[in-house]
């Protein structure tokens, strides 16, 4: 049997001829295929065994008179080539890869997942009257600059912007005093009361 494009060919030969003594008969069959391939061309028996050259036909199989070979390329390969490139490849891919325990479960039972959350949320919990007075505090600011703007005097329970013995500056149009704490309240309340309920 030959590679690709030459097809199959059955040679009859005695008994005593060597595998090396094939590829001269080869050649005056096929006149295509050069006679410079020969040391990279192997004859390989059906199992896959590359016999030496110097091996007579007849020891491939005494116990029949028809042998088949295989006349196969060699793949030449050197250091670089593709399969090494792929095992580095797989090495890289491994060593970046990070262990996902989440689904594994501890001594009592727990998800680790679920622990984790967990330890969020406390940490979220510890934090959260802190970030609630610094919102005040923010929110208070913002009113305070804004009485300021329009030109009404700070509520009392605000400190002041600025110094207290300068008046604050005329605006154009009406003076309005915007008192309605009991609005902003409820206005806070109310965003709160749908942030806990999300």
């Amino acid at each position: 049997t030959l590679f690709v494009p030459f097809p199959s060919l059955m040679l009859s030969v005695p008994n005593d001829t060597c595998i090396s003594d094939l590829f001269p008969l080869l050649t005056c069959k096929y006149p295509s295929l050069p006679s410079s391939l020969q040391s990279s061309l192997s004859f390989s028996t059906h199992a896959g065994h590359v016999p030496p050259p110097s091996t007579l036909i007849h020891s491939l199989n005494p116990t029949s008179n028809l042998v088949t070979l295989h006349l196969t390329p060699s793949l030449l390969g050197r250091k670089g080539g593709f399969g090494s490139q792929l095992c580095a490849a797989g090495g890289r891919m491994s060593s970046q890869k990070t262990s996902n325990n989440d689904l594994c479960r501890d001594l009592t039972g727990r998800r680790l997942s679920t622990i984790k959350e967990a330890k969020k949320l406390a940490e979220y919990l510890e934090t959260e009257p802190e970030c609630l007075v610094a919102k005040a505090e923010a929110q208070r600011a913002k009113l305070e600059a804004l009485e300021w703007k329009l030109g009404i005097e700070p509520s009392s329970s605000s400190s002041k912007l600025g110094d207290p013995n300068t008046p604050p500056p005329t605006l154009v149009g009406k003076k309005c005093h915007f008192d309605d704490t009991e609005y902003l309240e409820q206005s806070r309340e109310l965003s709160e009361g749908v942030i806990a309920s999300i």
